[in-house]
């Protein structure tokens, strides 16, 4: 554990005085700030950065501190009682957690799958782990630096970053520059430890440097699952393949497009939304679904009120479906597939491995059955666990968001009607597009103020972020609308049906279906891709009971509440009352657009500006500025640049002073080409040495008079800066031209 270290370092001096120290300080300070930044943006997330900010804080002073005192041993065996004890505050904080240290296989799936991907913000109470994580390696890392064995510091600090990369939470940016500080940490580091100069640092400089720009301009530094090898690939271009392939992540995207093949068939009593999965945690830029699946193994728990029993039979008529659709609230999956079948801790079903073209399952749902006054009576005594995890919006969501969605729900007195105000208000006032820009900050907000259209991510995120400032539960759901009837009790469904809507959890109810996404302006853009698609004869378009000449059709979720569980319809006179008006019209009587921006203007379509650089073109920018400094400085360019503008463009001061700059301007230039004075040598016997013409040695006889006698005059010193500067235009043609 020991490193040899010179005796004349002494380790217990923080040795602030020697520039290598300093670096190498900054070095360490770089490297922890790399992978404690992926739990800041966590607890940003889930709540809890500032706590984080104050414990990491609280950790390098003490870390600090004990350097001085503590022996190497001591410092690991503090080390591992802090993470430790952090894990064992973590483990009491989720439910049955000790227990899970009794499941070895339980153990090692966990710790493989975070190796193999798994996001930290999947965690249960990621907040509650990233401040368990966190004490441990900072403490040590920080520890060993502040005793100058600077690689196991190095160690220490690449062991919590290699993981973060391995989940996919530390982007290419991080590592890169994680990395780096690495390096630079042992780099620096030993020089220090072995008494080298500043100026013998210029190399590494230059080599850290480059391996930082080239790492973020090749690519070839893993950045995780959030930023791919190659760069550009979006993970999905349509709808279907963003929302549904997407496992447990969804990424808000930009345009995007609909696929018209045929996925499956399903033979039902009643037509539904076919839900897929759910997602609970909010980034500001997409959802996360948390928790673990486990094996289905029996019937699950029904909806917590009234519910009506619905058999439903899908049939795959794609190559491959890695997804199970069902109704809303499955309670059994009866067949073979049942052996193969995984239970989401939001009690939605996915296939253990793929569906492939003909494999059949059938699921046995309790479709909830609700009525507006029973949802307005449901009042809003949430369980502990469903606000702990329903209700989460980043720290980073703007204030502006809350505020107006009080603004327009001021006249609802119920969480129902709080729900329908939104749900009437986005599908009115916001247009129906696939054709939309990414925005680069928060989604929700971006799309409530400065976006006029969208499809149904952006609609269902915003309206779930909207009822959670109202302290509403509410999570995204997605999944597939009804699809082309073919038959009184079937349906067939293609990837254009793929679509994200909203649930809301009521007490004594449990979850009940919003869509916000205007019902109309979507059908009619899918009817336009599929009859494109027909007309261009692309494949799996149709199947044999579909009828080339209709068009998908999915059920008018306005006015339908019982088929699709979407509460809406017969409490239209009520949902008037409360906006002022009529409640399908455009906007309310509250306020029907958003305030302005932060800056008070419209926004506005379209670019046309100066393009703002991203965070890593920034990074790059920086870096390499500091390596082509440090290059220059290490192969003596930057001391010739600054001669050359020194020799052009001289500073004026009194005569005096610019008698003895022309003088030293004109030496430079003639030591250039027969050597610099020698020691004790005169300027009068130099300008003879080297045979120097008749303006050179009248700028000498200047100098002599401005340094030995005292008195020169303005007349006399600009004379000499005159002659000095001619000759350098001599000297230099360019400049020579340039003059003229």
């Amino acid at each position: 554990m020991s490193t040899e270290t010179p005796s004349f370092v002494d380790r217990t001096d923080f040795g602030l005085r020697d520039p290598l120290r300093v670096l190498s300080l900054v070095a360490a300070a770089i490297l922890t700030i790399s992978y404690v930044n992926v739990l800041y943006e966590v607890t940003t997330i889930v709540g809890g950065s500032t706590d984080l900010l104050v414990l990491v804080a609280g950790t390098l002073l003490v870390s600090t501190l004990l350097a001085r005192y503590l022996s190497s041993w001591v410092a690991l065996l503090l080390a591992a009682i802090m993470l430790g004890g952090g894990m064992w505050v973590y483990l009491q904080s989720i439910p049955d957690g000790f227990a899970l240290l009794l499941q070895t296989e339980r153990v090692l799936s966990d710790v493989t799958a975070l190796m193999t991907g798994l996001s930290i913000l999947r965690v249960t109470k990621a907040s509650v782990w990233a401040m368990a994580i966190a004490p441990g390696p900072v403490f040590l890392s920080w520890y060993f630096v502040m005793q100058r064995r600077y690689a196991l510091g190095a160690l220490v600090g690449a062991i919590p970053l290699g993981l973060f990369v391995l989940t996919g939470d530390a982007d290419m940016l991080l590592t890169a520059m994680g990395v780096t500080a690495a390096a630079a940490l042992v780099g620096f580091g030993e020089l220090e430890r072995f008494g080298a100069r500043l100026g013998q640092a210029d190399l590494l400089t230059v080599v850290l440097a480059t391996m930082v720009v080239l790492s973020l301009t090749i690519s070839v530094v893993p950045g995780g699952a959030s930023n791919p090898l190659f760069p550009g690939h979006s993970g999905g271009d349509t709808i279907e393949s963003n929302l549904l392939t997407a496992d447990e992540e969804v990424a808000v995207l930009g345009s995007i497009s609909l696929s018209p093949e045929v996925r499956f068939s399903v033979t039902a009593d009643r037509s539904q939304y076919w839900k897929v999965g759910s997602y609970d945690r909010y980034t500001g830029g997409g959802w996360v679904r948390t928790g673990e699946s486990t094996l289905y193994t029996s019937s699950l728990a029904a909806p917590e009120g009234d519910s009506r029993r619905l058999v439903q039979t899908f049939e795959i008529e794609t190559s491959r479906m890695d997804t199970m659709p069902s109704a809303w609230k499955p309670v059994s999956v009866r067949g073979t597939q049942s052996d193969r079948t995984r239970v989401t801790q939001h009690e939605g079903i996915q296939p253990l491995g793929s569906l492939r073209e003909g494999d059949r399952y059938t699921v046995l749902s309790r479709v909830p059955q609700t009525h507006p006054d029973q949802l307005r009576s449901a009042g809003a005594d949430y369980p502990e666990y469903i606000e702990d995890r329903y209700l989460q919006l980043p720290e980073s969501t703007p204030d502006r968001v809350g505020e107006f969605t009080s603004q327009i729900t001021a006249n609802a007195e119920n969480p129902y009607d709080t729900a329908r105000v939104i749900e009437v208000y986005l599908e009115s006032n916001k247009a129906y597009s696939l054709d939309v820009e990414r925005p680069d900050g928060d989604i929700a907000d971006s799309f409530l103020f400065e976006m006029d259209r969208g499809y149904c991510t952006y609609y269902a995120t915003t309206m779930v972020t909207m009822l959670r400032t109202q302290g509403i539960p509410a999570r995204l759901a997605v999944g597939y609308t009804p699809g082309e009837q073919v038959a009184d009790d079937k349906w067939v469904v293609r990837g254009l049906d793929a679509h994200a809507w909203v649930e809301v959890y009521f007490p004594e109810t449990g979850w009940v279906q919003f869509d916000p996404t205007p019902a109309g302006p979507r059908e009619n853009v899918e009817t336009q891709r599929l009859t494109q698609a027909r007309a261009a004869g692309e494949e799996n378009v149709d199947t044999n009971e579909t009828d080339a000449t209709t068009t998908t059709e999915t059920p008018d979720t306005s006015t339908n509440t019982s088929s699709n569980n979407t509460v809406s319809g017969p409490d239209d006179d009520r949902l008037s009352e409360i906006l002022g008006g009529d409640p399908g019209s455009q906007g309310t009587s509250n306020t029907s657009t958003p305030p302005p921006g932060p800056d008070g203007a419209a926004p506005e379509d379209g670019g046309g500006g100066i393009p703002i650089p991203s965070r890593e073109q920034t990074a790059v920018g920086l870096v390499a500025l500091v390596g082509m400094a440090a290059g220059a400085h290490r192969t003596g360019a930057s001391k010739r640049a600054y001669r050359a503008l020194w020799l052009r463009w001289p500073q004026s001061g009194t005569p005096k002073e610019d008698a003895t700059r022309a003088f030293a301007r004109l030496e430079y230039l003639l030591s250039r080409h027969h050597g610099p004075r020698r020691p004790g040598e005169t300027p009068r016997q130099y300008l003879a040495r080297v045979d120097a013409d008749g303006d050179a040695r009248r700028v000498g006889a200047i100098y002599e008079r401005a340094t030995y006698a005292g008195r020169v005059t303005r007349e006399e010193a600009d004379e000499a800066l005159s002659l000095v500067t001619d000759k350098v235009r001599d000297a230099t043609p360019l400049v020579r031209r340039l003059g003229r």
